[in-house]
């Protein structure tokens, strides 16, 4: 969010149980968000809009989660920012 500079920047973590689905961990910003054309993208290894970024932190983020039969899944924030959504069961076997 270092870009924003005409609104407090803003970055919120909630969690709520969604029955169902499960756990639902919600992480969104208020920052610039992520261009429409990247969107799909983003969850990609080595695919990165940061100069000094490597690509790997959200590939290995949703390869984590995957693996617990989550899902992780990104929006854009209204009006502003990005909205990323971890979904957990809760059905322990």
């Amino acid at each position: 969010m270092d870009a924003v500079t005409d609104r407090p920047r803003v970055l919120s973590i909630t969690s709520a149980i969604d029955d169902p689905k499960g756990v639902v961990i919600t992480v969104s910003d208020n920052g610039t968000g992520i261009e429409p054309k990247n969107m799909q993208r983003i969850f990609d290894s080595f695919f990165t809009t940061k100069v000094h970024g490597m690509g790997m932190g959200l590939s290995i983020c949703r390869s984590i989660i995957e693996t617990h039969d989550g899902s992780l899944l990104v929006s854009s924030g209204d009006p502003h920012g990005t909205v990323f959504q971890v979904i957990l069961p809760t059905n322990v076997d």
